[in-house]
């Protein structure tokens, strides 16, 4: 059996597997469990789970977690403490990159970005059928682009990230900056500058995914772009302004159609590093 866990700064999901067919699930707040712990905890109830999948919303290389700006991390070489601990092998990768296999996989493209807007920017490429992870596994941070001043300091420590113009944190902050109802939508922010600003951010970050990587299919998803569909259209409408125009032949800018592509993605983890 598989164990596969989706952990990001406000949930922890998990789906246990036999033969591809889910045999249990469950999904709780990540601010209540270490993870350590909380796999721990599963592995002394479920004695036949042989593989441990996670993908998580933080930087990893080779099985260790290097930064974790929104989950409570126990123990850090994640891998090597389960492997040496129990009869298990387990898998650790970034969310975005578990989310662009799983993409990658259902569009059955070798050469596809992923693009997914929440509360965060985040960023998984897949190109030649290989992810791009860079020497410290930190390529494709595209939320950490310098972009522009503004008001606030990211997790990252730099006041200037395109993540603090374009992500649902930004929207947060902004609206509380500029005194604005918490309540409103994006879609009523129309009638403010916060609102162009926004449109401005996100479509200078799909130019730079597809002037960068050059992707055959770019997949937007995200709780942003997913509650607000109309952001595909004003995208397709206004991308040939921010990005190189040779990149757009032929691409195909597509809204996700999974569920929860970084989950998906953390069951393919054992199958790509095989």
């Amino acid at each position: 059996m598989i164990l596969g866990i989706d952990i990001g700064g406000t949930y922890l999901r998990y789906e246990i597997r036999k033969d591809g067919v889910v045999q249990k699930k469950d999904s709780v707040k990540s601010s209540i469990v270490i993870l350590k712990d909380y796999i721990e905890n599963v592995l002394k109830n479920e004695k036949k789970i042989k593989d441990i999948s996670i993908s998580f919303a933080g930087q990893v290389k080779d099985g260790v977690i290097l930064a974790s700006p929104n989950i409570e991390i126990e123990n850090f070489d994640i891998k090597t403490y389960f492997e040496d601990k129990y009869s298990v092998s387990l898998f650790i990768e970034n969310d975005l990159n578990c989310a662009v296999l799983a993409e990658a996989n259902f569009f059955n493209s070798s050469d596809i970005a992923a693009l997914y807007l929440g509360s965060g920017l985040g960023l998984g490429v897949f190109s030649a059928s290989r992810l791009i992870k860079g020497f410290q596994s930190m390529a494709t941070e595209l939320g950490h682009i310098p972009y522009k001043s503004s008001p606030f300091r990211c997790g990252c420590g730099k006041s200037n990230c395109l993540e603090l113009f374009a992500s649902g944190l930004a929207l947060e902050r902004y609206k509380e900056y500029y005194k604005i109802d918490k309540a409103y939508t994006l879609k009523e922010l129309q009638t403010y500058e916060l609102y162009d600003m926004f449109i401005e951010a996100l479509l200078h970050a799909v130019g730079t995914t597809i002037t960068l990587f050059n992707p055959e299919i770019l997949v937007l998803g995200g709780g942003i772009m997913q509650n607000n569909p109309y952001l595909h259209e004003i995208i397709l409408s206004k991308i040939e302004a921010y990005a190189m125009p040779i990149t757009l032949k032929n691409i195909k800018i597509i809204n996700t159609q999974l569920n929860n592509a970084s989950l998906e993605g953390a069951f393919l983890l054992k199958e790509y590093y095989a």
